[in-house]
């Protein structure tokens, strides 16, 4: 995942508008490392509010609980978004947090999904290369979560304020199905709301 600030554009702030934080790809291993390096940097930005827009197609689960514990620790706002910047305009556009990306967004002391932008959830796992007996490769395999990290998982959540059940239904989700959260079920898990 890369991290940058930028300024939003609006025509109801002009000259004042904040600067933010984007968040952006896949969140690996090394990303709450990342994200706390830059956030001491990003931090002499005088514009600098603490809201930060995140695009992502998950990742790492470990990574992005800790990546949501960060942003709990530093008292950052996310919006589910991305950020484009074309023709002299520059600011938010639709986004999407999905997977693993969704423990990360749960960290956050305020979360917010516009219209515009997909929340999904999808099964753990992790693909496992697999050889057969004679050296050539064999069918692909898949691990899934073992119930002491959807146990853990649960009970970040509900620290987060997000309810458990969250979590369980995506873990009872097929295999390769991905499930965009309606704005009733984000808010019903008190996951997100769809205004600021």
């Amino acid at each position: 995942m890369r991290f940058r600030v930028a300024r939003l554009d609006s025509p109801s702030c002009a000259a004042k508008c904040p600067d933010v934080v984007v968040a952006d790809g896949v969140i690996e291993p090394e990303t709450p490392g990342a994200f706390l390096d830059f956030a001491r940097m990003a931090a002499l930005s005088p514009g600098l509010r603490g809201v930060i827009l995140i695009n992502s197609p998950g990742g790492n689960v470990v990574a992005s609980m800790e990546l949501g514990e960060s942003f709990r620790r530093l008292g950052m706002a996310a919006i589910v978004a991305g950020y484009m910047s074309t023709g002299g305009r520059s600011g938010p556009v639709a986004g999407d947090c999905v997977s693993a990306c969704v423990y990360a967004l749960m960290g956050a002391t305020r979360r917010v999904a516009p219209p515009m932008s997909h929340v999904a959830l999808h099964r753990m796992s992790v693909a496992l290369s697999d050889t057969s007996m004679r050296g050539r490769p064999g069918a692909p395999a898949r691990r899934f979560a073992d119930p002491q990290l959807v146990a853990a998982l649960a009970r970040y959540a509900q620290r987060m304020g997000v309810n458990p059940a969250l979590v369980f239904a995506a873990e009872s989700l097929a295999p390769d199905h991905v499930r965009i959260l309606s704005a009733g079920e984000l808010g019903r898990w008190g996951m997100a709301t769809s205004q600021f």
